[in-house]
């Protein structure tokens, strides 16, 4: 029988099932601590904007202690810079061990490695486990051996490779009787700079009950999920975003229903899990792109960057209602439909010829969801400068986009009230109503509604010309 004392670090797997380093913790070791840290290098680099994103973290947090307090354990939770108090923990318990699940963000990376050297100097062993994706780094590869750039021929390797072992459930509530209690108390969320709760009134599902709620939901709704999951008036999408991005959930339980499932909506909703996983190796292998393009030509873009047409898209002001609405939906919420996310970042880079990094900025400081991987291969896939990107010269018509994805504008309306009266067939195109229509209406665009700030076709043979002169400059 073993005789260490082992030390649990939550960081993005907030949960105590289904938890791979937890399950290892309680195998190996005979007592178990957990701990979670409020981090403050990571709260001084998280904007006032962000604060539905730490208020659902906040709630995590404290879900994850009252679980762990019913198995007759605890969370210690602390407030410091993890470097320093993690290594302080495991010195002043007596840790033998230090558990974690791996993190793909160069940041992290980072934290990690300072915490491993920190742990060494004490005679402390620092283990990691997958448990965010299904695979990882290199367990996917080309058959030349390489890393994969392209996402068909990954995501077929991926599911070629998968077996029943690789979304099992980690057993992490056995062996209960191993973990150490404790009494911390989790600091008032007021106390971390981000201002009030607001997740109440947004009704959203937080912690591990609320991510099993939601999955059970989204199950009966799985089937249809290849239709619907493109209308965001419609409840088609699973709104696991945020437990994902948390660990509120296990990766492992979506594939599995997924798997279960079986139907084309199931199989759709695997694809896009499988994306998440390209996304983090894209990450782990090439760092770059955190900085710039995955193809480093589209680095010679020569965007306009015009801070007027930034503020209008940021606030929600374009004269484009689908794209208004969308913004809306976001700074109000924290959330934004994932049709919607490409709408508007294909507008933002190929209409007002602004640089992808502001808007991936800018999802990262609002997105409730946020997580790096996923957002930045979003946003270069919309703007052409990532792997497998959306190629250069084909650009959405946030016109038609709008006609297709919101027939009958129930979602814009919902979130541009100006545009309540206006009749369905011009609810995308109001500036095109006549004068005597507007009056009719109690609706003059420039007015109650912005005008487009910019014309679209015009706005489109710019882009063409920018990435062409870039592509242009790289063969020179």
């Amino acid at each position: 029988m073993t005789t260490r004392t082992a030390l649990m670090w939550f960081r993005r797997d907030l949960r105590d099932h289904d938890n791979a380093a937890l399950a290892r913790a309680l195998a190996e070791c005979a007592r178990v601590h957990c701990v979670f840290v409020f981090d403050d290098d990571i709260l001084a680099a998280t904007p006032r904007a962000a604060h539905l994103r730490v208020e659902f973290l906040w709630h995590a947090v404290s879900a994850l202690q009252q679980t762990l307090q019913q198995r007759s354990g605890g969370l210690h939770i602390l407030r410091g810079r993890a470097r320093d108090e993690i290594p302080a923990l495991a010195r002043r318990l007596g840790i033998s061990d230090v558990y974690i699940n791996h993190d793909y963000d160069p940041s992290s990376q980072v934290r990690d490695q300072a915490v491993r050297q920190a742990l060494e100097h004490i005679g402390v062993a620092l283990h990691g486990s997958k448990d965010i994706a299904i695979f990882e780094k290199a367990e996917v590869l080309t058959q030349a051996g390489g890393t994969f750039s392209v996402f068909t021929p990954y995501k077929n390797a991926w599911l070629k490779r998968l077996t029943p072992l690789d979304h099992a459930v980690r057993d992490s509530r056995a062996r209960s009787e191993r973990l150490v209690a404790a009494d911390s108390a989790c600091p008032k969320f007021g106390s971390l700079g981000f201002g009030a709760p607001q997740l109440g009134a947004l009704a959203v599902r937080t912690g591990s009950e609320g991510a099993a709620g939601l999955l059970d939901d989204f199950i009966a709704r799985m089937d249809d999920y290849n239709f619907a999951r493109d209308y965001p008036a419609l409840k088609g999408v699973s709104y696991l975003s945020a437990h994902n991005r948390f660990g509120t959930c296990s990766i492992r339980a979506l594939v599995t229903a997924a798997v279960q499932r079986g139907s084309e909506g199931a199989r759709t909703w695997l694809s896009e899990l499988v994306w998440r996983d390209f996304y983090f190796m894209i990450l782990w292998h090439h760092p770059h792109v955190a900085r710039g393009a995955f193809k480093p030509e589209y680095d010679r873009v020569a965007w306009h960057n015009d801070h007027v047409l930034y503020d209008a898209w940021c606030e929600g002001r374009t004269g484009y209602p689908i794209v208004d609405a969308a913004m809306r939906q976001l700074n109000q919420t924290g959330y934004m439909h994932n049709r919607l996310r490409m709408i508007v970042a294909s507008f933002l880079t190929k209409d007002l010829l602004i640089d992808w990094r502001w808007g991936e900025r800018y999802f990262a400081e609002r997105l409730i969801d946020h997580d790096l991987a996923a957002n930045n291969g979003g946003w270069q896939w919309a703007a052409s400068t990532g792997c497998d990107a959306q190629p250069y010269f084909r650009i959405f018509n946030p016109v038609t986009q709008g006609e297709r994805f919101d027939p009958h504008g129930k979602f814009v309306r919902r979130y541009v009230p100006e545009l309540v009266r206006v009749p369905d067939k011009m609810v995308h195109a109001p500036w095109k109503l006549s004068a005597a229509e507007q009056s009719h209406l109690a609706m003059v665009i420039g007015k109650d509604y912005p005008a487009p700030v910019v014309e679209h076709s015009a706005r489109r043979v710019l882009a063409q010309k920018l990435f062409e002169e870039a592509r242009s400059e790289q063969a020179r």
